[in-house]
């Protein structure tokens, strides 16, 4: 079996000043809904010419928004997968009481519910972040899947040097570390044990995407900054695996044209053309079709896993 889903976080733009320790009203407010109102459109237009179905994690909050909703909705229309990640992308979600953590996870699901038709299958939990008292919430909702557990060493540190950076500059990132057990997690779809890095008997986990050997990180930012050449390695260094989860976000298939010129100086991707990133993500479908593998949505791949 060869499966390749490909998934798109829609964080909107205010989370990534929110990374950086940053307040977006500093700036003049360009391209704070560039997420939805153009990114969304490109991942649309080459899910259909390259004819792969694409899953979407949306935020529920973001879908107050009218053409957020609709946009939403029609993407669903087209046989996309719309899954949660949480009301309102709190970062810190893992250190919220009981009773917030459910609301963010339930009003997600809700929010989801009302702009799709359709209750969300699947959950990913901002920042990659999870914990066992998560899992166990997400259970109790009857979700089908998980895709939040992200095993790779050399993402863990930067994420955790680029927060201490922040703070000795005097800025404070709303990101959060993640318990350094997740590394020693198991790369392939598996079913979640106590602690959750563990194989058991619980939900089932489809995690973020690493190479096997080296758990280098093969996401969006990583295929894209590569370029099309490096992309193309990267994915050949995934070929073999059973299930090859590709996590992208909408920011990746934007560039400072898009009103991000604010963002730029900060996020470091953007300043990457968006032509090239496309064709990065070209060159990494191009590779695994090659290699046999079919394009379904996360739900469909959960299924041959359960």
């Amino acid at each position: 079996m060869r499966l390749c889903a490909i998934s798109v976080d829609l964080d909107e733009i205010p989370n990534y000043w929110a990374i950086h320790g940053l307040d977006p009203a500093q700036g003049s407010g360009r391209g704070l809904s560039a997420v939805y109102d153009v990114a969304v459109g490109r991942l649309l237009d080459i899910a259909e010419e390259e004819r792969i179905p694409l899953t979407l994690f949306a935020i529920g909050s973001d879908l107050a928004r009218t053409e957020n909703a609709e946009t939403l909705r029609a993407a669903h229309v087209r046989g996309h997968e719309i899954a949660n990640h949480t009301l309102d992308h709190r970062h810190d979600l893992t250190r919220l009481g009981r009773e917030e953590m459910a609301h963010q996870i339930e009003a997600g699901i809700t929010a989801i519910a009302h702009a799709v038709g359709e209750a969300p299958a699947g959950f990913r939990a901002p920042g990659y972040t999870i914990t066992d008292e998560v899992f166990d919430l997400l259970q109790e909702m009857g979700v089908k899947y998980d895709s939040s557990v992200f095993p790779c060493p050399a993402y863990w540190a930067m994420k955790a040097s680029a927060i201490s950076l922040y703070k000795a500059r005097g800025r404070e990132s709303r990101s959060i570390v993640d318990n350094p057990n997740v590394l020693r997690a198991p790369t392939r779809p598996y079913f979640v044990g106590r602690p959750y890095w563990k194989r058991g008997t619980g939900m089932l986990e489809m995690p973020v995407q690493v190479t096997p050997k080296l758990r280098l990180q093969f996401i969006g930012t990583t295929v894209t900054m590569a370029g099309p050449t490096g992309a193309k390695k990267l994915a050949e260094m995934c070929v073999g695996e059973p299930l090859v989860n590709l996590e992208l976000h909408g920011i990746d298939v934007l560039d400072e044209r898009d009103g991000l010129e604010e963002l730029a100086p900060h996020q470091i991707d953007v300043r990457i053309a968006r032509e090239r990133k496309l064709a990065a993500i070209r060159a990494v479908v191009s590779v695994l079709r090659e290699n046999g593998y079919s394009f379904v949505t996360m739900r469909d791949a959960a299924e041959k896993f359960v």
